[in-house]
């Protein structure tokens, strides 16, 4: 799984962006976190290389990037969590969920729905 690095907070507007034309994935890890970690794993096991096609992917490292973190949930309307999936379509969050709630078939059903 190629991920995109969230490190910057002008990333966001270049995510809403792209949102435009392809729905994104924001995985907020936490680092220190064994449930983050489950969590991440078990998205990675699930990721088939075709997905690129439909969802891009980014990570935040929230440990390293908290406040852009907040920023993050501040700027789609989502309740902060960790570890936290947050899918973004035409520039807002249309789906996020977190702990075990992560759920990799429905953020793929929820990539291509209209």
């Amino acid at each position: 799984m190629n991920w995109n690095k969230l490190t910057q907070e002008g990333q966001i507007s270049d995510i809403k962006a792209l949102s435009e034309d392809v729905p994104v994935m924001i995985f907020k890890h936490s680092t220190r976190c064994s449930v983050s970690s489950m969590s991440l794993d078990r998205l990675l096991r699930n990721w088939k290389e075709e997905d690129h096609q439909n969802v891009v992917p980014y990570y935040l490292d929230l440990i390293q990037n908290r406040a852009l973190s907040d920023r993050v949930s501040e700027v789609f309307g989502v309740r902060h969590e960790s570890p936290q999936v947050i899918l973004i379509k035409n520039g807002v969050a249309v789906y996020d969920n977190s702990h075990f709630g992560i759920s990799y078939p429905e953020i793929m059903q929820e990539a291509k729905n209209n």
